[in-house]
């Protein structure tokens, strides 16, 4: 594994910015594999004759999840504010490829599961949480393969909580009358 490699960064950053937990993180950068493990997003394989015989043709496997069918990209149509089903060839841009990846873990797009059924702050069911996006296929695998990204983002420091610096303290105001009065009276020496 290799937090380096292809869009990793801005896929981690995604994550960061969506607020999850290093585990989750982890598990969303482990589907790598949808990507021929190139971290880059990637049109499903296999050349047009094949793709045709596919039930969701022309909504093929696109992106670093591989989303497919008209549905799916009507969703991300809706939810990104582009336009995928017109120009599917947009799910091949980083930007949008990584927000469906991570936002679509996280609510659940793909098979209505999501991380959180899965991946929790008491839990991490890497194994089960295949079904978020392809059932159980190479669920074992995948889980592996989380496990080292989830050590690679702790060394690094992913999802360290700081410890918040105490609120500064508002100035007291001098008393005034009576009580700068009585006051003075116990602080002169």
């Amino acid at each position: 594994m290799d937090l380096s490699k292809g869009d990793t960064r801005l896929i981690i950053n995604v994550c960061a910015a969506n607020d999850l937990l290093r585990n989750q993180c982890a598990y969303v950068l482990a589907t790598f594999h949808e990507t021929a493990h190139t971290m880059k997003p990637v049109r499903e394989y296999g050349g047009e004759t094949y793709l045709k015989k596919k039930k969701y043709y022309p909504f093929v496997g696109m992106g670093y999840v591989q989303l497919t069918w008209r549905a799916n990209y009507e969703k991300a149509s809706r939810k990104l504010g582009v336009d995928f089903v017109t120009n599917p060839k947009l799910l091949l841009k980083a930007e949008y490829a990584a927000k469906i990846l991570v936002v679509g873990m996280l609510e659940g797009w793909f098979t209505g599961r999501k991380l959180a059924d899965y991946i929790t702050l008491y839990k991490s069911d890497f194994i089960g949480a295949r079904r978020m996006i392809n059932g159980t296929d190479r669920a074992r695998d995948i889980a592996a393969i989380a496990e080292q990204y989830d050590k690679l983002l702790k060394a690094e420091g992913y999802g360290t909580v700081v410890p918040l610096k105490p609120a500064p303290q508002a100035p007291v105001a001098a008393p005034t009358g009576f009580w700068a009065w009585l006051f003075s009276l116990f602080t002169k020496g």
